[in-house]
């Protein structure tokens, strides 16, 4: 990595110097605390449910209204930062985070907490694509690019591992409302030292956001991600169809005005392009397998094995550490080979740490499943950031906030269909295995518990002689194992789907050789690769 700058006449693009390095370093941490903010908040469920009482209902808001708004309005914030300037929205949308997370913090009632949850979200929303099209301008050298992106990457990862840990041990001195508090110190550094360090970027030929296009967005992905998430907590229903189904005819109205408008929201037409929409797909269903799975590796580490959240939490260590390898590899293999057979390479990895996976038992399979995250993890990391850089560059300049919003919004839907599908095979196998073990004198409502969740049968258990609860809890946790071992078998040949895909599609897509990262006309398909300019 070099930290020179070089003026555009020295064969090729500028690179970037210690000015836009250390700036990286500042747009990485509101990235990572945006997907801290995912997670942290569960840990804090039991202490603010005894303080603000929410119903039942308020406290799904509470928890799920985040995620929401964040996936409903990453297009639209990415697309109003090409129009009134990235790093303007990215200053606003940092303020407006550091007050709703005070406000969050020190909620008094779940209606409070619920309207600075959703103001959070939607600030959370202005920050990932602003971030990431800001680093599109800021790194002109492909090299240079690649390499900024995985390290951007990383903190995305570092973020949703550590988010746990952070909650857990601030939830042991203080109240609740600590673990929102973490994200205002790194929104004051955004703040004081974004103005100095980072440039301003608009496109001036855009012309006014299209409110309507903003509203059918939101009609659009709001309906499907809670038809998804209900599907995953309560299973097949009406309501989970009629969400699902609007949300879907909504989408086909954004579509269409899209392409009806001079200046779209995101233009229809970069999907046409295999570095655009196929790497999406690739980037979605890898996002896909690795949410799902990750659902069931942290109840069988606390459920099957015993271990409290925060040493559960300790155990997803290891795999963050598999992470930052892949994530460094990824641009020293891209200089040799092209990115579509990396990412392919990345996902085959992947799909072999999935399989090992398929070997886990219920009593010695602690090592197995170490070991299979770990590879899952390096493997995946490839396809996050050389992705990435291949969905911004085949996008024009001024059209990189839409397309990075593109990237995070597909992701938000891969892991929610993850949580979804893969919850509801490993549930199903749950059940079918629990379907002979539940003892018949069992009261009606204990038998359904057990019958329906490992934690369910776990409660169960504690309330009965060793005698009949310790054979359930076994039967509870074998069956529990296989619904793993079979979300594990669908999640291999979701990931090897991808890895024919990425190697067959993206084949072409060139990779860098010059000094400058350019690459031979040979190596580039015209349909398929933009040029950074």
């Amino acid at each position: 990595m070099t930290f020179e700058a070089r003026t555009e006449t020295d064969h090729g693009p500028p690179l970037a110097g210690a000015k836009e390095w250390t700036a990286l370093a500042v747009l990485s941490l509101p990235a990572m605390l945006v997907i801290m903010d995912l997670t942290v908040l569960h840990l804090a469920v039991p202490h603010l449910s005894a303080d603000l009482a929410p119903s039942s209902s308020q406290l799904l808001w509470i928890t799920d209204i985040y995620g929401f708004l964040i996936a409903g309005f990453l297009i639209t914030m990415g697309s109003l930062g090409d129009r009134i300037g990235r790093r303007k929205l990215l200053l606003i949308g940092g303020a407006a985070f550091g007050v709703a997370s005070v406000l969050s913090a020190y909620a008094t009632s779940p209606e409070m907490l619920i309207g600075a949850r959703a103001l959070m979200g939607i600030a959370g929303a202005t920050l990932m694509p602003s971030t990431l099209s800001l680093i599109r301008n800021m790194f002109l050298d492909d090299r240079q690019r690649t390499t900024a992106i995985s390290l951007w990457m990383m903190s995305f990862m570092v973020g949703g591992s550590i988010g746990p840990l952070v909650g857990g041990a601030l939830l042991e001195v203080f109240w609740w409302g600590s673990v929102f508090l973490v994200g205002v110190p790194v929104m004051v550094l955004l703040l004081v030292a974004g103005p100095f360090l980072l440039p301003e970027y608009r496109d001036p030929r855009a012309g006014r956001l299209d409110l309507f296009s903003a509203v059918l967005l939101l009609a659009a992905v709001l309906p499907v991600i809670y038809g998804i998430k209900k599907l995953a907590s309560d299973g097949f229903g009406w309501l989970l169809v009629a969400a699902i189904a609007a949300g879907l005819v909504f989408a086909v109205m954004f579509v269409r005005r899209q392409r009806s408008l001079d200046d779209p929201l995101i233009d229809i037409e970069l999907f046409r392009n295999r570095a655009f929409g196929v790497t999406l797909g690739v980037m979605t269903t890898a996002t896909f397998a690795m949410m799902g799975l990750n659902l069931f590796v942290m109840q069988y580490l606390q459920l099957v094995h015993g271990l409290s959240p925060l040493r559960a939490g300790l155990w997803v260590l290891p795999m963050t550490g598999a992470m930052m390898i892949g994530m460094m590899a990824a641009p020293l293999l891209v200089r040799y080979v092209r990115p579509g057979y990396v990412i392919s390479g990345g996902l085959l990895v992947s799909s072999a740490g999935i399989v090992l996976m398929t070997q886990i038992d219920g009593s010695s399979g602690f090592g197995v499943l170490i070991t299979g995250t770990c590879v899952m993890a390096a493997g995946f990391t490839p396809q996050a950031a050389l992705g990435t850089d291949l969905v911004i560059r085949a996008a024009p300049p001024e059209k990189a906030g839409a397309a990075s919003a593109a990237s995070e919004t597909g992701n938000e839907l891969g892991g929610a269909l993850g949580l979804a599908i893969l919850g509801s095979v490993g549930t199903a196998v749950y059940r079918s295995g629990m379907s002979d073990s539940v003892p018949s004198e069992l009261p009606g409502d204990a038998a359904a518990a057990a019958g329906d969740t490992l934690a369910g049968a776990t409660a169960v258990a504690a309330t009965l002689p060793d005698a009949v609860g310790g054979p359930l809890l076994d039967a509870a946790r074998a069956a529990f194992t296989d619904g793993l071992q079979a979300t594990a078998v669908v999640s291999a040949l979701a990931v090897l789907a991808g890895a024919v895909l990425a190697a067959v599609l993206l084949r072409r897509v060139g990779t860098d050789t010059g000094p400058s990262g350019d690459a031979p006309p040979s190596a580039v398909d015209p349909a398929a690769e933009v040029p950074v300019p």
